[in-house]
């Protein structure tokens, strides 16, 4: 471990580096204060520096970054907010929405051995607790040519904080669930080491069994949703997610939508 005192930026870096293709997370350097850590990991990567596995966790983020658009607010040293940068090199084009897979079921997987039940994904790969968010996962691409290069997925966990600003009413956190309070660093080494699990599933080719697991753990599936296109609000039935990433409902007959084509009405 090492630690430069002028910064307040890099605070230390714990490395277990022994190989071309490390684990997740065995390079695991923490930042004190940085605008976004999916921001971080781009720029390391437009610099020439990805190293695959290598993750980046924040312990104040000034301007996180959320799905749409949208900022990713979180309590300063209470969360997990972490970027791992990953070598997709052997992912087609085509199939990049298993990426998301991926750290859907790593998340999935982490919440899952605390609270044994309630945890789903929401399509395509927010984290709920019933009703309820408690984790969120955005996730950008450095794409070459027609081929993909490096993934930055970034995850923000709901771990210790109990009060949400009322702009996130439907936020709860692991904390609030279990009522304990967690070692944030000691689980944001367990959310690694449940990313490497899911990719190395992807890398062996095991892109049919990984996305049965997403669908099998889909929020709301078989049930009556809203949705809201353009301003239409209609009801359906959730189906399952396509291998693209498409949303299939059911509503007299199945239609399938983009991320970008509907949005979720949670009552």
């Amino acid at each position: 471990m090492f630690t430069f005192d002028k910064s307040n930026i890099l605070l230390s870096k714990h490395s277990t580096h022994n190989n071309s293709l490390s684990t997740i997370g065995s390079i695991f350097i923490e930042l004190t204060s940085i605008n976004s850590t999916n921001t971080y990991a781009m720029q390391q990567i437009k610099a020439k520096l990805a190293e695959h596995g290598v993750t980046y966790f924040a312990h104040s983020q000034t301007n996180g970054k959320g799905s749409r658009g949208k900022s990713w607010h979180s309590q300063t040293g209470s969360n997990i907010v972490l970027s791992t940068i990953l070598d997709v090199s052997f992912i087609p084009l085509s199939k990049q929405f298993f990426i998301s897979i991926v750290a859907a079921l790593s998340t999935h997987d982490f919440f899952t051995n605390y609270v044994h039940n309630g945890i789903s994904i929401k399509w395509p790969n927010d984290i709920y607790y019933l009703n309820h968010k408690i984790a969120g996962i955005l996730i950008e691409n450095n794409v070459k040519g027609n081929k993909m290069q490096w993934s930055v997925v970034g995850i923000g966990a709901n771990i210790n904080q109990t009060i949400f600003p009322d702009a996130l009413a439907n936020a709860t956190s692991l904390s609030l669930i279990t009522q304990e309070k967690y070692a944030v660093i000691s689980l944001s080494h367990h959310l690694c080491s449940c990313l490497e699990k899911r990719y190395r599933q992807l890398l062996n080719g095991e892109e049919a069994a990984l996305l049965q697991e997403y669908n099998e753990k889909l929020f709301k599936r078989n049930e009556k949703i809203k949705l809201k296109t353009g301003n239409v609000i209609f009801s359906c039935t959730v189906k399952h997610v396509t291998e693209s990433g498409l949303l299939v409902v059911k509503n007299g007959k199945e239609e399938s939508f983009d991320y970008d084509d509907v949005q979720w009405i949670i009552e």
